[in-house]
């Protein structure tokens, strides 16, 4: 099985995503990438020293449970 690598406007992707669904010989992994999950733990630390510093206001566990 070969594997291809698109890149594709993000305002474009629900519209590809519900395409290639309609194919049954394509699998489709939405995994993150090594850098998106880098990027995602460094926005989480400066967010976590924005708060920190009293420059974002934190979300309460609580909120956050019942958004779950």
């Amino acid at each position: 099985m070969a594997q291809l690598t698109i890149q594709i406007q993000d305002n474009k992707i629900p519209f590809f995503m519900e395409l290639i669904k309609n194919f049954d010989f394509v699998k489709v992994d939405n995994s993150p990438t090594k850098e998106e999950i880098k990027d995602n733990i460094r926005a989480g630390l400066k967010e976590m020293q924005l708060i920190e510093q009293g420059k974002m206001k934190a979300t309460p566990l609580k909120d956050f449970l019942n958004e779950l």
